[in-house]
């Protein structure tokens, strides 16, 4: 198999073969991630049928293209007629399946699921009705669905309360590469580049695989992003066009959603996204928030109260920032090496670092050796006032141990030095948040740089614990 990283899911999917059973199982996660590709590298010996549902197709269509399907692979010799309904198309499905030999296992793989989907189509009853009254009987059949509408396979299959309850008996939501896999994958294509580059690339392209191949060995990170958003006919500069309306339905209310949380980097509640859109609160928007999370758009973030009207909805996808950032509103001919020289870059790479650390507090925690201890991540601002000194902590790991990691995230270009001014700011910043929150745990100050920091006497007056870019890929 050419496949880097997904162990946990490749294990669960080859052992799903060795079962005395059957098995029906969900792969659900945004467009691009790899979801099609690693069921067909897993399975390219056992897949005995393939389809994928039609984008925006009527019920003919996703008849005619299942049955065109099922007669490429179907040699019996046994002429089918086009079936007119759902039911028809899969009782052709079961009479293949039973005149296939019963010594292998055989999978099953249906792929774009909610695109089969039509109004009064009967698709899902008739997917029911295939899995309980005859797959279930049989223990060489591995049934797959697979999609990039994770919110409609999780609403309308795993967590449905009708005729498919309780039937998926696995689900894997496959999530972008993590760092460390990222960095393995870009080996993988011989692309050598420091951990400090890789991160960058990152913070604007983030960890999706169908991204990262994209990136030719050899280049320097100017040149890698020039050439996936900024030459001419540049690959990623065409795909939000696309992101949004391949993953939902209804999918101009979530590219509003994201438009107005590109403005705040650190979250809005739910209100205030209200108050933007110029619209009531309803389901439309309690449902485009769940599918933007499910999806891995952005991050529900909980503060301090854990209040769920205190909620702040932050955008932690790197390709929807960095786009909206810096390509969708410029011209096509500008460079990378002209856009990182403008103001706004360094704001927006402190933004990106504090996603990418959020995105790796579990590796932040081990690094910590807290792994095993319960807690909260947020981040924290108290506006200031005439009267009032206002404050800002970029992350807080709140423990349940009565204990609090404030992490001070720095991604600069070289070894970071703390001046005594900085120095007395930092101590000020946790008297603040002390003062503000009434918090009675124990404060530690964690510093987290991309290229190390100098241990003079201010950073041992004030440093707990400092971490490094490497910690972040373990």
């Amino acid at each position: 198999m050419k496949l880097s990283g997904r162990r946990a899911e490749i294990n669960l999917l080859q052992n799903l073969l060795l079962k005395d059973e059957a098995s029906f199982v969900a792969v659900y996660g945004r467009r691009r991630v790899g979801k099609t590709y690693l069921i067909r590298q897993v399975y390219q010996k056992e897949i005995v049928f393939e389809c994928s549902g039609l984008h925006k197709k009527s019920l003919s269509q996703q008849l005619e293209n299942f049955w065109l399907a099922l007669q490429e692979v179907d040699k019996s010799g046994v002429p089918n007629l086009p079936p007119k309904t759902w039911l028809q198309a899969f009782a052709q499905l079961k009479s293949f399946l039973l005149s296939a030999p019963t010594t292998t296992k055989k999978v099953v793989f249906l792929d774009e699921i909610s695109w089969f989907e039509t109004p009064r189509g009967g698709f899902l009853a008739a997917l029911d009705n295939f899995w309980n009254q005859f797959v279930t009987k049989r223990n060489d059949i591995v049934l797959v669905i697979c999609g990039s509408a994770a919110s409609w396979i999780i609403e309308k299959i795993i967590n449905d309360t009708g005729g498919l309850h309780n039937r998926i008996t696995h689900n894997i939501q496959l999530m972008p590469f993590t760092l460390s896999e990222t960095k393995a994958f870009l080996e993988m294509k011989n692309v050598q580049l420091h951990l400090k580059d890789i991160a960058q690339l990152y913070m604007c392209i983030g960890g999706v695989p169908f991204y990262l191949k994209e990136i030719e060995a050899g280049q320097s990170v100017t040149q890698i992003l020039d050439q996936l958003f900024f030459k001419e006919n540049a690959v990623l500069r065409r795909e939000f066009q696309n992101l949004f309306a391949a993953l939902f339905k209804n999918n101009a209310l979530h590219e509003k959603i994201v438009a107005i949380l590109v403005q705040k980097a650190k979250g809005l509640t739910r209100n205030e996204i209200i108050q933007h859109l110029g619209t009531n609160s309803g389901s439309s928007l309690t449902i485009a928030l769940q599918e933007l999370t499910y999806c891995g758009f952005i991050k529900p973030i909980y503060p301090l109260a854990k209040r769920k009207e205190d909620c702040l909805y932050r955008l932690i996808d790197e390709y929807s920032l960095f786009y909206l950032k810096f390509v969708g509103q410029h011209e096509q001919n500008t460079t990378w090496a002209t856009m990182a020289n403008k103001p706004f870059f360094k704001i927006w790479s402190g933004y990106a670092f504090e996603n990418l650390c959020f995105k790796h507090s579990f590796q932040i925690k081990k690094a910590l050796g807290i792994s095993g201890i319960v807690s909260n991540e947020y981040s924290w601002t108290l506006k200031g006032n005439a009267e009032n000194t206002g404050a800002q902590i970029d992350f807080i790991i709140d423990r349940d141990d009565n204990c609090m990691n404030i992490l001070e995230l720095k991604f600069h270009n070289a070894e970071y030095e703390i001046t005594k001014d900085y120095a007395q700011k930092l101590s000020e910043k946790i008297a603040i948040f002390k003062e503000n929150t009434k918090t009675k745990k124990n404060i530690f100050l964690t510093l987290l740089t991309a290229n190390g920091v100098k241990k003079n006497q201010h950073y041992l007056n004030v440093v707990t614990n400092q971490l490094g870019l490497e910690e972040l890929f373990s």
